[in-house]
């Protein structure tokens, strides 16, 4: 797991830092200011490489720095060489499974059991130490697993081996099973992390179901997997976004899992009890009904994979309604918020202190999002202007009782709690 994460002269910020949660670390901010970029860091420091391009310095006066540290004390520093255009040493290469869901619908997996050679496991990590072997291209294994969503659906092969069937086969390869074999336990496992992630789980008309496997194409002879809607059976290539990437994350899971125990078994070693799930924008292409249920479900799908499993997971989010939906779990012990703001032309990130709000309105409000108000600019813009005149000052926008009264009664709701505040006033004053 990791607990701590600086970053100098690299990224959005001359400097960053952060004390990392044992359990959950939920990052909001506006976008670009480097939300993103601090998961991929986080990767690369628990998988000694880049899921995407890799960190790049800022080019200001100091040495360009990557620290981290591990719970079991282990860290290292980094430094960009620029002589040779790269940091000059890899990340610590975890003991745990690690599993990135990137926001563009790709994923990557650090896999201890099948990305590292057993014999590297005698060798100190951290200080450049660790072999760097297994990131050539002619590695006998690959440094990790990274999968565009096309991989993730159709397989992945390296070097005329087979790394993953993908979610086509595999989903229909296991339904096929007896409940009793290795696949047929894999489709139950399958059908259950759907359940968990659904937007309404326990039977609800939107419970992801698995329903029967159907042939599409004249020239693919394949049969797909297909969801049971509700109101049919959708194969699953044609479903919405949103089921996409959920579904791809469920298949992800459920393989991942499975095959780190069916290679520990053929290494004849335990497997890990821990795992380090990133996620961003964890709300992704999901309806607010959706957005509520996600972030807990996933913890739960996680923590579940095995008795004894402990799960540290980092989230991005620009939604309220997921923020909301972690108030019944959030343990300030082991759980942390953090903000990236702009400040003066300068990216800040900062800790925040967790607090419930009740609802996603008032998280829009809160230090998370900072908005002057959960409405409207228009409606914002017409109450400031109301409460200057109540004030007795000017309004910005020069407007005249009778045009602030238009304005409120052409953008708020009948109900809304500024009306008593407004219509005293107009009372008052006799207009």
């Amino acid at each position: 797991m990791l607990r701590a994460l600086e970053l100098v002269e690299v990224g959005p910020a001359p400097a960053l830092h952060l004390e990392l949660g044992r359990r959950l670390n939920v990052m909001t901010g506006d976008n670009g200011l480097g939300k993103s970029f601090v998961l991929d860091v986080i990767w690369w420091a628990l998988s000694g490489s880049w899921a995407g391009s890799p960190a790049w310095p800022l080019g200001g006066a100091k040495e360009p720095k990557i620290t981290y540290r591990m719970d079991d004390g282990i860290g290292n520093t980094s430094s960009f060489r620029f002589e040779s255009q790269e940091w000059s040493t890899a990340g610590a290469r975890a003991r745990a499974i690690v599993l990135f869901a990137r926001a563009d619908g790709s994923f990557a997996l650090w896999d201890p059991a099948r990305n590292l050679d057993p014999e590297d496991y005698k060798r100190p990590r951290g200080s450049g130490q660790i072999s760097l072997y297994a990131d050539s291209d002619s590695a006998r294994r690959l440094s990790a697993y990274f999968f565009d969503p096309d991989e993730v659906m159709n397989g992945k092969l390296h070097q005329g081996k087979t790394i993953c069937n993908g979610l086509i086969r595999d989903w229909v390869s296991w339904q096929e099973k007896k409940p009793e074999t290795q696949g047929g336990r894999a489709f139950q496992h399958l059908c259950e992390t759907l359940e968990q992630l659904s937007p309404n789980p326990q039977g609800g008309a939107e419970t992801i179901l698995a329903g029967k496997p159907v042939r599409l194409f004249v020239d693919d002879t394949r049969e797909f997997p297909t969801i049971d809607t509700g109101y049919g059976e959708v194969p699953v290539i044609h479903a919405s976004a949103g089921m996409r990437r959920i579904i791809s994350l469920a298949y992800l899971i459920v393989w991942a899992w499975h095959e780190h125990v069916e290679a520990s078994r053929l290494l004849k070693q335990e497997p890990v009890s821990e795992l380090v799930f990133l996620v961003d924008e964890v709300e992704n292409h999901l309806h607010p009904e959706w957005q509520r249920r996600i972030a807990p479900a996933l913890l739960r799908v996680l923590a579940a994979l095995a008795p004894s499993m402990d799960v540290q997971a980092h989230m991005t989010t620009h939604a309220p309604m997921v923020l909301a939906s972690l108030e019944p779990h959030f343990d300030p012990e082991r759980d942390k918020l953090f903000v990236f703001e702009l400040e003066a032309r300068a990216v800040a990130l900062r800790e925040v202190s967790w607090a419930r709000f009740g609802d996603a309105s008032r998280w829009l409000t809160s230090p998370a999002f900072n908005l002057h108000r959960a409405r409207s600019i228009e409606a914002e813009q017409a109450i400031d202007d109301a409460s200057a005149l109540m004030r007795g000052e000017e309004p910005r926008r020069a407007r005249t009782c009778e045009e602030v009264d238009r304005a409120l009664h052409d953008t708020l709701a009948d109900q809304d709690p500024f009306w008593p505040r407004w219509l005293a006033f107009v009372e008052e004053r006799g207009t």
